[in-house]
């Protein structure tokens, strides 16, 4: 099976992750870090608000099942995207909403995305779209949390504007 791989950024990795592992043709995920400027950040580094990380979900899709155009619908529908550096009541920077993409294809589709999401929104979408860089993995604890934990153990977010 070839797959491809996605990476975004959309509040607390936890809730996000669990999101996307509930779509049929992700294949596996991962919770980690990136869009900074150190080495191997921690979490008590990305924390601080001074790596420049996000929280990211890595995900390895089978495109034969789900379009990356079906990730990015599920993106935006499980986060509010006009927020700075926050969702709802998790802020910093780590939780900035972002798109890193892979390939001029997905820049495109995220682009276009953002353009076609942005005339169902009032408010301006906040949304980086920005090349994907390395991502480094998130401390075991953090893996598959959402799964080990139950569901009432994080906020699983949802785009107040998009049903």
């Amino acid at each position: 099976m070839k797959t491809e791989k996605a990476m975004f950024g959309a509040g607390c990795f936890w809730g996000v992750e669990y999101i996307f592992q509930k779509v049929k043709g992700v294949v596996k995920t991962s919770v980690g870090y990136s869009g900074g400027h150190v080495d191997n950040p921690s979490y008590e580094d990305v924390c601080s608000d001074e790596s420049g990380h996000v929280e990211v979900v890595y995900i390895e899709y089978n495109p034969e099942i789900v379009s990356y155009s079906d990730l990015l619908s599920v993106f935006w529908k499980s986060h509010d995207p006009t927020t700075m550096n926050m969702q709802w009541p998790d802020v910093g920077s780590q939780y900035r909403s972002v798109i890193f993409y892979y390939n001029d294809s997905q820049k495109k589709q995220a682009l276009d995305s953002l353009k076609r999401i942005q005339k169902l929104i009032p408010k301006k979408i906040v949304t980086e779209i920005v090349k994907a860089g390395k991502f480094y993995p998130a401390e075991n604890y953090h893996q598959d949390y959402v799964k080990k934990q139950g569901v009432n153990s994080c906020h699983i977010g949802r785009n107040p504007y998009l049903s």
